[in-house]
Formats: C-alpha cells, structure tokens, sequence
C-alpha cells in the first residue's frame, strides 16, 4: 500500500513537472511566433523605405546627411543580430524616419506629391501593424516571463534551462512623450 502511495506521488509528480514544461515550451513557441509577426511587418517597412527616399531626394538634394542616415539605419536595422540588437536598429531607424519626415515638411512640393503621400499613409499602416504586433509579442514575452518567475514553475524553468525575452520597448523618450497638438 504505501509502495503504491509513492508510485502515485512520484507520478502526480511527473506529471506536473510535464506539465510546466509543456507550458513553458508552448510560451517560448508563442514569443518566437510574436517576434516572427513583428518581422514580417518590418520588412515590408524596411522595402517602403528606398522609395520614399528616392521621392524626397527629388525634392530636398541638399538634406543628403539626413538621407544617408535614414539609408544606414534600414542598413542596420536589416543586418542586425540578435532581439536586443534588432531592438536598438529599430529605434535608430525610427529617429531616422522622424526626421525624414521633418525634411519633407519643410518642402511643399513632396507634401503635394501623390506618391509620396501614397507612400507616408503605407508606411503609417505599416507602423499600426508593427504596433500590433509589438503588443502581441510583449504579451506573449509577459506570460512566459511569469511562468518562468513564479514558484514553482521556475524550478521547472531552471531546471531546463528556460530564460526570460527581453520585451520590445522604445527606448527615445521623445516617443513615449505625448505630442502637442495645437490649431493656429
């Protein structure tokens, strides 16, 4: 009888550990294809990008330093390594659109241009969809971060070598800032 006690705590038990460990890996499946959403919609922001440059290059030849840095940093950000590195090319690129942007307000005739136009309302779409799917991937970096912090799952965690993601956050204080609208 009391062989049959331990069998079934030994087994309860394995079970268990089954358990967390299929959640874990279910989690960390779940990051992987959040990250994966996240790339896809940055590469379509990443082809965008070489045409909306050629339209305000027509436009502004002079603002060449802010063009070459919008060109190195889709360089980077293509070429980058790693979830930490690709998040550090990202915010780079961002800071580089931003001022592309500014340079294009600055000259009438690009605002004007429909294809320019076309292209900035793409790229706003894109953006949406990368934000969506920022949320999706910080979420799913949420609940594998909690099953890997809390007791005891993370005796299970350790135990196979499960480690936390990083989340997908802004790293420019100017874009956490809330923007001013004023109507002159």
């Amino acid at each position: 009888m009391t062989a049959l006690i331990i069998i079934a705590v030994v087994l309860a038990l394995l079970f268990f550990v089954i358990g967390i460990y299929n959640r874990l890996v279910r989690l960390r499946t779940n990051v992987s294809e959040a990250w994966s959403g996240i790339d896809v919609q940055l590469k379509k922001r990443y082809d965008l990008i070489p045409n909306l440059i050629e339209t305000v290059k027509g436009y502004a030849t002079h603002e060449r330093e802010t063009l070459e840095s919008v060109t190195k940093a889709r360089t980077a950000a293509i070429n980058a390594k790693g979830l930490e590195n690709q998040v550090a090319a990202e915010n780079q690129l961002n800071r580089a659109i931003s001022s592309l942007f500014a340079v294009a307000e600055q000259y009438p005739e690009i605002k004007s241009n429909t294809n320019f136009l076309q292209m900035q309302q793409d790229l706003s779409s894109i953006e949406n969809d990368i934000e969506r799917s920022r949320r999706y991937y910080n979420g799913s970096v949420r609940d594998q971060n909690v099953l890997i912090d809390s007791f005891p799952s993370n005796l299970v965690a350790n135990a196979f070598g499960f480690v936390k993601s990083p989340f997908f956050e802004l790293d420019a204080a100017s874009e956490r800032a809330v923007p001013k609208v004023s109507f002159k």
